[in-house]
């Protein structure tokens, strides 16, 4: 089971818009894929039509009770979706208070990797939604993962929020934890406009061994799909965007995702 966290310190620079993007292409590719959502705004959730008050659980409930999980409330609070092969672990409001109520504990910053362990028989890839501040969610999210995508706005603000990123990358590793590779993924593009024209040159400049050789433009498709409650590519599959992160999602494979698409290929 392949598992990528998509995160960035910034709000607004297409984090959920490129979960569900990626997480409907590999469905299409033919993999069982589960998102998670650890952002307490529940944006994944809202994106799919899904009010997280609404649900039987949530992920905070998974990790308020961490330490007597059986197999069967895990899998009680995954909820499906509008499509096929697609799941999502929702996310509440309450998640807010993790960090004040059980921060300090012990462990706390493995709950999530030990869950998707035993959610590994039953998915072939999971992506994980990041909230923009750091504390005990993006840490789990961060220590779960194989993979770690940064979505960055192409515009100056979002530069800065990058540096933030890549500082807190950089301090976890100091600190002992094995972090793994990162990619820097340039999102919102408008090659019409020198903001981010200027932008993507800087990214080049600063950021070469991770930056992703291609960019995510502006689409307005993608707006209509998260009203249609759909992932891009089960929206409109042939509009710009969604090619873009197909481009992507093939990159993303070819750096250790090849024996997802094995499995799913043969049924196993």
């Amino acid at each position: 089971m392949q598992v990528w966290t998509i995160v960035n310190q910034k709000g607004g620079v297409g984090k959920t818009t490129t979960v569900v993007s990626l997480a409907g292409l590999l469905v299409q590719r033919g993999q069982r894929v589960l998102m998670v959502d650890t952002d307490p705004h529940a944006s994944l959730g809202y994106y799919l039509g899904l009010d997280p008050e609404e649900m039987p659980g949530s992920l905070f409930d998974l990790f308020y009770h961490h330490q007597n999980l059986t197999q069967e409330q895990i899998e009680a609070v995954i909820v499906p979706t509008n499509v096929a092969g697609l799941e999502l672990l929702p996310a509440a409001t309450a998640l807010a208070t993790l960090d004040r109520t059980l921060g300090n504990q012990a462990g706390m910053g493995l709950i999530l990797k030990s869950i998707l362990q035993r959610l590994s028989h039953r998915y072939d890839a999971v992506l994980i939604d990041c909230p923009p501040v750091l504390g005990v969610l993006m840490v789990n999210a961060l220590a779960a993962c194989e993979q770690i995508i940064v979505p960055v706005q192409t515009e100056f603000l979002a530069l800065k929020g990058l540096d933030r990123m890549i500082q807190t990358l950089q301090r976890l590793g100091q600190g002992g934890r094995p972090v793994p590779p990162h990619i820097i993924v340039p999102t919102l593009f408008d090659r019409r406009t020198r903001a981010s024209l200027l932008a993507l040159s800087e990214l080049v400049r600063t950021h070469p061994d991770h930056l992703w050789h291609s960019v995510i433009p502006v689409d307005t498709r993608f707006r209509d799909a998260s009203l249609a409650h759909l992932p891009a590519p089960q929206y409109a599959g042939e509009c710009r965007g969604v090619k873009a992160y197909n481009d992507l999602l093939d990159e993303l494979l070819s750096r250790g995702g090849q024996d997802v698409t094995r499995r799913a290929a043969s049924g196993h």
